[in-house]
């Protein structure tokens, strides 16, 4: 009586244990649209995080990424992701300036905030100068049940691409130009450029079929991986319009509640590792791709002409004055960045010189 006894306490143990051990990995599947087709670079990124999510997660969370398009258009993922139609999204937070004029500020600070603003600075800003913290708050004041997790910081991207070679803005003011949606492209045309918005994957058919005639995209890898080689074969890699810009992670808000503390931990873990490798990588795929480009693609490297900088800058900062003049939580954004600038600026400005001198008698060198 008493093995009986015995033998059905372990196995209402072993039971319990099963029952505990299937709860603790228990298995959540985030389901997470990009605004981008599966080939970009990115995406690949992107998938590298969801990778170290899963890893550090025991494999608890994991992520399924899915191409643009695949549950709704590009302009809808974050309307998505707030009505929880998808776990997440991936794209520019730069792409909601609509909901909210501050998103610039966080996803594409034009011409580096006004203030000289590169990439790593900007990590420095986000991570230690208050900028995570204004972040947290954006999504509040867009009025979306979003938690945000910067991934992929990049820039500066390059001017873009044009059938024949500008020597001026006159030239330049020849074409209809592909821009990024938002402040960095309504500046283009306060200084009369044709500005033309439009998703990644749209670009090339649009070069194809002459609905536009010069793009900019990002740098080198990018751009070739979606093949603007074959339609166009100046290149200018000095540009204002995004020193900065940053590729995000959007979850839902009740998804995200819903995870451990473990997990919440974990994501902010690999998004950080993120920041850190999506820029290690670019530096290496855009060395490689732009001497493929170079070499192999008949693409021919030109300097950006000098007026353009002139008046971008302008054009850039008058739009900074007014967004900062009618929106209170852009003003505040905009001041923690030159309140940060008006430190690390100076210091790291100077500091970069010397190695950038180094490095232009380098590539000189080379040809």
């Amino acid at each position: 009586m008493k093995l009986n006894k015995l033998t059905t306490s372990a196995s209402a143990l072993a039971v319990g244990l099963s029952v505990l051990a299937s709860s603790a990995f228990a298995e959540t599947v985030l389901r997470i649209q990009s605004v981008l087709p599966a080939k970009a670079d990115e995406v690949f990124m992107l998938e590298e995080f969801g990778r170290d999510v899963e890893a550090l997660t025991g494999g608890s969370v994991k992520m399924e990424i899915l191409p643009a398009g695949s549950v709704v258009g590009v302009r809808e993922t974050l309307d998505a992701v707030d009505s929880g139609l998808i776990d997440g999204g991936f794209a520019w937070t730069h792409y909601w300036s609509g909901k909210h004029p501050a998103a610039m500020l966080f996803g594409s600070p034009v011409a580096g905030a006004g203030v000289g603003i590169d990439n790593i600075a900007f990590l420095s800003w986000f991570q230690y100068g208050g900028g995570k913290e204004l972040y947290d708050r954006l999504w509040d004041e867009m009025g979306v049940n979003v938690k945000g997790f910067m991934l992929q910081p990049v820039g500066p991207e390059a001017l873009g691409w044009f059938k024949e070679p500008i020597e001026t803005m006159a030239d330049f003011r020849k074409y209809r130009f592909r821009t990024p949606p938002g402040i960095p492209g309504q500046t283009y045309k306060d200084i009369g450029v044709a500005s033309v918005a439009m998703g990644g994957g749209d670009i090339l058919p649009a070069l194809e079929k002459g609905t536009i005639d010069a793009a900019e995209w990002c740098c080198p890898k990018p751009d070739s991986v979606f093949g603007f080689q074959k339609v166009l074969k100046h290149y200018y890699l000095q540009g204002l319009h995004q020193v900065v810009v940053n590729a995000d992670l959007y979850l839902n808000g009740d998804v995200y509640e819903g995870l451990t503390d473990g997990e919440k931990k974990a994501i902010e873990v690999a998004a950080n590792a993120s920041l850190s490798k999506s820029m290690s990588y670019r530096i290496y795929e855009n060395g490689k791709a732009l001497k493929d480009l170079t070499e192999n693609h008949g693409v021919i490297l030109h300097d950006t002409p000098a007026d353009y900088f002139t008046e971008y800058m302008a054009a850039a900062k008058a739009a900074l004055e007014t967004n900062s003049a009618e929106n209170e939580f852009f003003a505040e954004v905009w001041q923690s960045q030159k309140d940060f600038a008006a430190i690390a600026v100076p210091f790291w400005a100077g500091a970069q010189t010397s190695n950038a001198q180094l490095g232009k008698a380098f590539a000189d060198s080379l040809e």
